[in-house]
């Protein structure tokens, strides 16, 4: 069923996340919902703009998530997400399509515009029971989240939770991973509101556990399963030249890409912390 993440959220045990899973077609989709299934556990499925545009728009990705959850008989918490929108309209393009949480991503910008666009979808949000998650700072691994930003942040946008840098990058990362726990615990000191880890790819396991231990409650995951995917693909093709099947050149890394998504929601479970 589809829920918004506070839904979500109000169910995670203290030293427990949930797994934000970005989406690219409707194989990955389908594989990562039985997984879930099979997990018993809550999931959110990420869809970037460029995904949305790359699926054939907004409704069309609601009616692809939808209709999954139903064919399948998913009866787990589902969030559908609109992983780092843009502008306000993009946001709420998503909105009106169904879907139940978006993030709006206004922080290449200064802190007041950051602050004004937020507000916007936030309270736009707040008219259909939709959640919202923000950005503050800039994800590059170096320029951090200034903490004394972060208070006034969330108070004048009314987010449901938000996304800090906190030494994470997206991507791959270059060079050696450092999470900033101390700067973790100090966020969450000031906010009553979830804290979201992004770039959540090639972190240590070790520290992702310390990171949901000093607050953070969703963490995203994307490039790891789109490496874990492309890899399989890669070899199938090279070991089945003949074979020209899209299906079969598609689900060829449906193993691996499993594999990745059961290993990190086992990871971030309440009895692996």
């Amino acid at each position: 069923m589809l829920v918004n993440m506070e839904e979500i959220f109000d169910k995670l045990n203290e030293n427990e996340a949930v797994l934000h899973f970005n989406i690219n077609n409707l194989e990955w989709t389908k594989y990562i919902l039985e997984v879930a299934r099979e997990e018993n556990t809550s999931v959110i499925l990420g869809v970037s703009e460029s995904a949305i545009k790359y699926m054939g728009g907004y409704k069309t990705v609601y009616n692809l998530v939808s209709g999954l959850v139903l064919d399948l008989n998913i009866k787990i918490p589902v969030v559908l997400h609109l992983d780092h929108g843009h502008s306000i309209e993009s946001c709420k393009k998503a909105i009106d399509a169904g879907f139940t949480s978006v993030m709006i991503d206004a922080s290449s910008l200064p802190l007041s515009e950051n602050i004004e666009i937020t507000k916007q979808v936030a309270y736009y949000a707040k008219t259909k029971n939709v959640t919202v998650e923000a950005e503050l700072g800039s994800m590059d691994a170096y320029q951090k989240t200034n903490p004394k930003e972060v208070k006034e942040f969330v108070l004048k946008t009314g987010i449901d939770a938000l996304a800090p840098s906190i030494g994470n990058a997206h991507g791959i990362y270059k060079g050696e991973v450092r999470l900033d726990i101390p700067l973790i615990l100090e966020i969450a000191k000031m906010v009553d509101i979830p804290l979201v880890l992004h770039g959540g790819t090639g972190i240590p396991d070790s520290q992702i556990k310390d990171a949901i231990k000093s607050g953070i409650k969703k963490i995203n995951i994307n490039t790891e399963l789109q490496t874990s995917w492309a890899g399989a693909v890669r070899e199938y093709i090279i070991n089945n030249k003949d074979v020209y099947d899209p299906r079969k050149i598609i689900s060829s890394g449906e193993i691996e890409l499993k594999n990745k998504v059961k290993e990190k929601i086992r990871l971030c479970k309440n009895n692996n912390i």
